[in-house]
């Protein structure tokens, strides 16, 4: 039986993959609909906009490194239900106050922060929950189909929030999204296999704990070369992010439902990336999957500020389209590898680390392109954005991953091992 059938049968894998799914979908709704409230209900100036996306992700870069120590010393299930409950409970106020009439800014940033702070240990736990669940030759198509699930809501979320944010409100879409929450709650509590917790008697100082992680991280030659290339990407890409919806309100004159059927339509790519990404890792090699599709992501970047030059609903969705493929190609080889290389013990603390550095740049970005926004105006920001997309890729392009086949893992002790090349057109 091959490993995709074997997983497939495996019952809390896809307990896990549904409540992924259902949870994807309701954040994909809120993505697009928070700053549609802040720009269109709450009339946001691109440095408040800047704000709002710098407190969706502070958490990653203020408790980061403590929260995968702490997520290595409890029960990851627990971990990861109790995030999904804090997330719909702070999400459910945003409705409620929009009906009542009290809805402002400062409560959109509290929001933003607290949901920010439950996705930091949602995703380490999650992250660090899938190989205790599965056998790793079963990593890389387990995190496949949990990437076609993000895949999948990022085709379906924004064209149904285009749909009904005309119906509705961005507000009122939000409950949808404090529901989804619950549901993932539900099914990942009913996941049978035992979590346990490491023996207290083992346990060292945090401090101590925080460094081993951090080490793993920044000591691996290849790792914290991708780590590199991830953390200046996501900078750059905070800056777009910011300023993205305001642009396409504001700047292009799109409409709230043109802007969420141009995201779905785009984000099929991200589809095709997680349906490929084995494939595609197969064929050129695990080691060159990385800078290539790095490359790939970051030229697809000019397609954004292009979308001034004329017909910007087709641009912005072609460009959407290459840029999902990519960077769904990228996250599952570089994360299946880092899940295969780390010891389970310093899963939650590995993780942490690299979402420490990777997302701690995101509320940096997400300033800095407010405040580009303010001085040069919106497209010139994007563009200096899109230029940093581009430097980001020399840490993996000038590294031996471009020479590599197969990645280490943890059975190779994490040695770099250099491969034949792989010949062109044959896979396995």
């Amino acid at each position: 039986m091959t490993s995709d059938r074997r997983l497939l049968r495996h019952r809390d894998f896809r307990h896990l993959w549904a409540a992924e799914t259902v949870s994807q979908v309701g954040t994909q709704v809120t993505l697009l609909a928070l700053p549609v409230v802040a720009v269109t209900v709450l009339d946001a100036t691109p440095l408040q906009m800047g704000v709002l996306t710098a407190l969706e992700t502070a958490a990653f870069l203020l408790i980061g490194l403590p929260a995968g120590a702490w997520v290595d010393r409890w029960r990851r299930k627990r971990v990861l239900v109790t995030a999904d409950l804090v997330r719909a409970l702070v999400l459910a106020t945003l409705p409620v106050a929009y009906l009542l009439d009290v809805l402002t800014l400062g409560q959109l940033f509290v929001v933003a922060a607290v949901t920010g702070t439950a996705t930091v240990f949602f995703d380490v736990a999650y992250q660090s929950y899938l190989p205790t669940l599965v056998e790793r030759d079963q990593l890389v198509d387990g995190n496949g189909k949990l990437e076609a699930s993000r895949a999948v809501a990022q085709v379906a979320g924004p064209g149904l929030t285009g749909l009904l944010l005309r119906v509705l409100g961005a507000p009122l879409l939000i409950a949808g999204d404090a529901a989804s929450f619950l549901l993932s709650a539900l099914f990942l509590g009913s996941i049978r296999r035992p979590d346990t917790v490491p023996d207290r008697a083992g346990r060292r100082p945090l401090r101590a704990e925080i460094a081993e992680g951090l080490s793993f991280v920044v000591q691996h030659p290849l790792l914290r070369r991708i780590v590199a290339c991830t953390g200046t990407s996501n900078l750059f890409g905070s800056m777009t992010s910011a300023l993205l919806v305001l642009f396409v309100i504001r700047v292009l004159g799109l409409p709230e439902s043109t802007l969420g059927l141009v995201f779905s339509v785009g984000a099929v790519g991200g589809l095709l990336g997680a349906a490929t990404a084995a494939r595609f890792a197969r064929r050129v090699g695990e080691g060159r999957a990385i800078p290539l599709s790095a490359v790939v992501f970051a030229a697809a970047g000019v397609f954004v500020p292009l979308a001034v030059v004329g017909a910007p609903a087709v641009v912005l969705t072609a460009g959407w389209f290459v840029l999902s493929w990519a960077v769904v190609v990228y996250n599952v080889v570089q994360v299946s590898f880092r899940q295969r290389l780390c010891p389970p013990r310093l899963l939650g603390r590995m993780n942490a680390s690299v979402r420490f550095i990777v997302f701690g740049t995101m509320p940096v970005g997400g300033l800095l392109g407010g405040v580009l926004g303010e001085w040069l105006g919106v497209v010139p920001a994007l563009w200096v954005a899109v230029g940093g997309g581009f430097l980001a890729c020399l840490p993996v392009l000038l590294s031996p991953l471009l020479t590599m086949g197969d990645l280490p893992d943890e059975e190779d002790g994490g040695r770099v091992r250099d491969a034949e090349p792989v010949a062109p057109g044959n896979s396995g």
